[in-house]
């Protein structure tokens, strides 16, 4: 009999139910489109720090650059040989180190050893300026500067003479050096990307003058595999190309960490510890623990390194976090009311309906289940459109991908410069901050069509309730009143 009679009364009132399923359709359908994008922010800053700060990493700890003293300079020097023959191409390199003050090397025993830490891997980030090229000499001329003056013989005197032709022809070109520690590469630099020809360090190349590079940095300068690279006048046989998971690669060369100590002479050093915790929950912990334990450097993690994030990609991310979500809240109770005022008119309409089922015998928790189980069937029928509608949202958005851009800034534990990570840690940090394009999608969780469902539930029970109720209050004699 219910089922009859429901059925029935929705085939009755088609555009009412309709215009009451649209109104929750609406906010459900906001709902999803703003949860689905805020994953898609998160998803694309997920990016931004996983391709920058290391794939695994949940710290990192570096110390700060100490003030140069009077005695000490930052600018690189270089010297050529500038001899009366010297037209041969000449080449130097200055090697030095980036991203902070050195740490020993002993250190990364140490905070290995904290409560909380799971693994720790120390790296050595290096700046390498390469001038190369050649001095040209020039010719000394004389001119004359006219006739004889006076005296006897008419002497003829000769101008200053001029130089011409000379000078020297530099290129300068500076690139980013990694050492890492070939005997746990899932840590570190090198972490960030994926081998995609040749092969990575083996644990037995700890010391060995091999080297992988980047396919940007490969690609520019006409690199492959089998060819070598000389830096400081040591040759490194290229045996990997490495292209990063989702964002333009940060560090040009990769050497084992031995090589790249010798090069900068920082014996036993490295610039940046990377750490992961036993417990992601317990990171915060494990770095006031490393700071307590160990004095003097700086503990840097993911969250801190998010808050740096600028660009379109946090205005975006910040507007759908604050904005989208309030305009959708809004949205949602104002569809609840709707649907709860216009229940209640048309319960209203039907005075002589309830009435007479009253004057029957119907008691009034039967009418009250029939006003809500019809809003609860025009409830579901809400929520299946605006379930639909916002995976269109989400799929149009995912399938257009608009372009976000994201600007990684300093962060408080950089020894001076900017933000670019050098050493893909965010010790390791150069003059320039490190901008990288981010395609946006729209993922929709199952959490979030289970929310969905459950919204369109509770806006059919709150319409039902208020019409309900006031279909419970009417009496017989409500209806005898409404006979005309």
């Amino acid at each position: 009999m219910f089922g009859i009679y429901l059925k029935r009364e929705l085939s009755r009132r088609k555009k009412a139910a309709l215009v009451i399923a649209l109104g929750l359709a609406l906010g459900i359908a906001l709902v999803i489109t703003v949860n689905s994008v805020s994953a898609g922010m998160t998803q694309a800053q997920d990016k931004v720090l996983k391709s920058l700060y290391g794939l695994g990493t949940d710290m990192t700890v570096t110390k700060a650059q100490a003030a140069p003293t009077d005695s000490e300079s930052g600018r690189p020097r270089f010297e050529f040989d500038a001899g009366s023959d010297s037209d041969d191409t000449q080449s130097s390199d200055r090697v030095m180190t980036q991203g902070g003050q050195a740490l020993k090397a002993s250190l990364v025993t140490d905070v290995a050893k904290q409560t909380g830490v799971a693994s720790a891997v120390g790296a050595l980030s290096l700046n390498v300026t390469k001038v190369d090229g050649s001095f040209t000499q020039g010719t000394a001329e004389s001119s004359d500067s006219g006739s004889a003056q006076g005296g006897p013989g008419g002497g003829q005197s000769t101008g200053q003479p001029r130089v011409q032709g000379g000078g020297a022809n530099f290129d300068v070109n500076s690139y980013s050096v990694a050492g890492v520690d070939v005997t746990n590469l899932d840590l570190g630099p090198l972490a960030t990307s994926k081998i995609t020809t040749g092969k990575t360090f083996t644990t037995a190349q700890t010391n060995s003058k091999v080297a992988v590079v980047s396919a940007s940095y490969a690609k520019e300068n006409e690199l492959t595999i089998a060819k070598t690279i000389t830096i400081s006048d040591t040759k490194y046989d290229i045996i990997g190309i490495a292209t990063p998971d989702s964002s333009e690669s940060t560090t040009d060369v990769y050497l084992p960490l031995k090589q790249a100590q010798t090069l900068a002479d920082s014996a036993d050093q490295v610039t940046t510890i990377y750490v992961t915790a036993t417990d992601s929950k317990q990171i915060d912990t494990v770095k006031s623990t490393i700071q307590k334990n160990i004095s003097g450097t700086t503990v840097t993690t993911s969250a801190d390194l998010a808050d740096t994030v600028s660009g379109s990609l946090s205005t975006a991310s910040n507007l759908a976090t604050s904005v989208g979500k309030w305009l959708s809240i809004a949205v949602l109770i104002a569809a609840f009311l709707v649907a709860a005022l216009l229940t209640s008119s048309a319960v209203s309409r039907r005075v002589r309906e309830f009435g007479t089922l009253k004057a029957l015998g119907w008691p009034s928790r039967k009418v009250t289940r029939q006003v809500v189980g019809e809003s609860i069937v025009n409830g579901l029928i809400g929520g299946a459109l605006g379930i639909a509608i916002g995976l269109a949202a989400a799929y149009t958005v995912t399938a257009i991908s608009p372009t976000l851009t994201a600007e990684l800034g300093s962060t408080a534990s950089a020894g001076g410069g900017g933000g670019r990570m050098g050493g893909g840690g965010p010790g390791a940090q150069q003059a320039a901050s490190n901008t990288m394009d981010i395609a946006l999608s729209a993922p929709v969780s199952l959490t979030t069509i289970a929310l969905a469902a459950g919204l369109a539930i509770a806006g059919g029970l709150i319409a039902g309730a208020m019409g309900g109720w006031r279909a419970s209050r009417m009496r017989p004699a409500d209806a005898l009143r409404s006979v005309q």
